[in-house]
C-alpha cells in the first residue's frame, strides 16, 4: 500500500514510465507560484521533466544538442560526437550510481546545469525552494528506485542538494525579501545542538474506535518532536480534528511505531572574522540541519550553507 511509503506504492514504481507521460505547459499558470507548484498535474509535470533531465543530462560542451546539430559540422565529426555521446553515461544517473555504492542518500545538483537544460524549474527553486525540493526529492526517489529498485530497504528518501549557486549573500545582508527563497551563505559554525528526532509522517490511533488515521505530512522545520524546547508537542499541533470511521473529534494519539521521524539539529553560524565591518560585532543566524546533513560539520569549521 501506498500510506505507509510516503505516497509512493509499488504500483506506481511499477508503471513508472515517465517518458511517455504528456507534457503540460508550466508557464500558462495566474496563481500564487506556490499553489501552482502544489497542483497534481503541475508536481507530474516538474517531476517528468526533471528526470527527463536526470536521463539525458551530459556535462560537457561537445554534449550540445546545438552543437551536435551544427550544419557546420562535417559528417564524421557528427558521428564522432554521436558515438561519444553513446558512450558516455548520463551525468546524473552516473551520480546516483556512486550515490548508491556508498549507501548515501543526497544527490548533489548543479544549480547551472538545471539553468542551462531547464531554466523554469531552476528559477522556481529560486523562489519557492521548500516547495521545489520537495518535489524533486520525490521525483529523485523514483529515479533511484527504478535503477536500484530494492533501494528503499536502505534509504526511504533521496535528498536532492542544490550546489553552484552563483549569488552569494552575507549573513549581515539577511532580510525580509530573502524569506521563502534560496539563499547561500557562508560563515563559521560556533555551536552544534545534538540530534533529535523530527516527525515526518504522522500517523494518529483513534482512542475511541481503534482505527487509524495517516499519513499526515508534518511541514514544520523549525521545531523537533522531542528534547529541550519546552514547547508543546509538535504532534499535536498536526493531528486530526475529526475520525472518519466513528466520526467523533477525539481524543487522538501519536501512533509512534508507524510514523516516520528525520534526524534534526541546529547550529550556529557566525560571519568569518575577515568580512566583519570594522569595529562590529559578528552576526550570528541559526540554521537547522536534517536528515543525513546533521553533524556534517563540526564547530570552528567554514561552511557555505
Amino acid at each position: 500500500g501506498g500510506g505507509d511509503d510516503d505516497g509512493m506504492d509499488d504500483d506506481d514504481i511499477d508503471n513508472d514510465n515517465f517518458e511517455d507521460e504528456e507534457g503540460v505547459n508550466l508557464e500558462a499558470f495566474d496563481v500564487p507560484l506556490r499553489e501552482w507548484i502544489a497542483q497534481d498535474r503541475t508536481r507530474r509535470e516538474i517531476q517528468r521533466k526533471f528526470r527527463m533531465f536526470l536521463s539525458t543530462f551530459r556535462e560537457g560542451e561537445e554534449f550540445d544538442e546545438d552543437i551536435l546539430d551544427d550544419p557546420t559540422l562535417d559528417e564524421a565529426e557528427r558521428k564522432r560526437r554521436r558515438r561519444l555521446l553513446a558512450q558516455t553515461p548520463p551525468t546524473y544517473e552516473d551520480r546516483i550510481r556512486q550515490m548508491c555504492s556508498v549507501n548515501k542518500s543526497a544527490l548533489e545538483l548543479s544549480y547551472l546545469h538545471l539553468m542551462q537544460k531547464e531554466p523554469t524549474l531552476a528559477l522556481w527553486i529560486n523562489e519557492a525552494p521548500r516547495d521545489m525540493l520537495d518535489v524533486l526529492n520525490e521525483a529523485a526517489t523514483r529515479h533511484t528506485l527504478r535503477l536500484f529498485p530494492s533501494y528503499h530497504t536502505i534509504r526511504d528518501e533521496i535528498h536532492v542538494r542544490i550546489a553552484d549557486v552563483p549569488i552569494v549573500d552575507s549573513l549581515r545582508d539577511l532580510r525580509r525579501a530573502h524569506l521563502d527563497g534560496l539563499v547561500k551563505v557562508s560563515g563559521v559554525l560556533t555551536r552544534r545542538s545534538g540530534v533529535f528526532p523530527q516527525l515526518k509522517l504522522a500517523f494518529y490511533d483513534c482512542i475511541k474506535c481503534k482505527s487509524v488515521m495517516g499519513p499526515f505530512r508534518v511541514e514544520d522545520t523549525t521545531s523537533h518532536s522531542s528534547g529541550p524546547d519546552g514547547n508543546r508537542d509538535v504532534s499535536d499541533l498536526h493531528s486530526p480534528t475529526i475520525c472518519h470511521e466513528c466520526d467523533s473529534e477525539g481524543p487522538f494519539k501519536l501512533n509512534a511505531a508507524r510514523s516516520r521521524y528525520r534526524n534534526y539539529q541546529r547550529v550556529n553560524l557566525q560571519e568569518r572574522p575577515g568580512s566583519v565591518p570594522p569595529g562590529r560585532v559578528p552576526r550570528t543566524k541559526e540554521v537547522v540541519f536534517l536528515d543525513d546533513l546533521v553533524d556534517i560539520a563540526r564547530p570552528g569549521e567554514e561552511v557555505e550553507v
